[in-house]
């Protein structure tokens, strides 16, 4: 059974930058054939998928964070980082990572998240 713990949260003033990670257990080698997503919901508001890595890294991210945003991963360490850069208030929010196995037969795997806080 895989599980996804997530770092590397907290408050920071906009304009400011953090460096999450996912960290993948229990599973092997499967992590590296996961597409692994990085999520986020803020109180009152549906979860938006922010940044996704494919298994050949390659990667995709939503307009709001686009050129802010770079994920990326290490399969060897079972890792994915998400470095958010130019941070501004309304990327306040709990920030989730997700691996999709679904594809193999397995399940959709989900971390518990990582409170981002951007305030001045």
């Amino acid at each position: 059974q895989m599980q996804l713990v997530e770092s590397g949260g907290g408050l920071v003033q906009p304009g400011g930058s953090l460096r999450l990670s996912c960290v993948a257990s229990g599973s092997g080698d499967l992590f590296s054939l996961a597409a692994v997503g990085w999520y986020r919901q803020a109180p009152g508001q549906q979860r938006e998928l922010v940044a996704r890595i494919s298994v050949t890294k390659m990667t995709d991210y939503s307009d709001s964070v686009k050129g802010r945003f770079t994920i990326s991963r290490d399969n060897a360490k079972n890792t994915v980082w998400l470095q958010m850069n130019s941070l501004k208030p309304e990327d306040t929010a709990v920030y989730v990572c997700n691996a999709d196995l679904k594809p193999y037969g397995k399940s959709n795997y989900w971390g518990q998240g990582t409170q981002v806080t951007v305030s001045s």
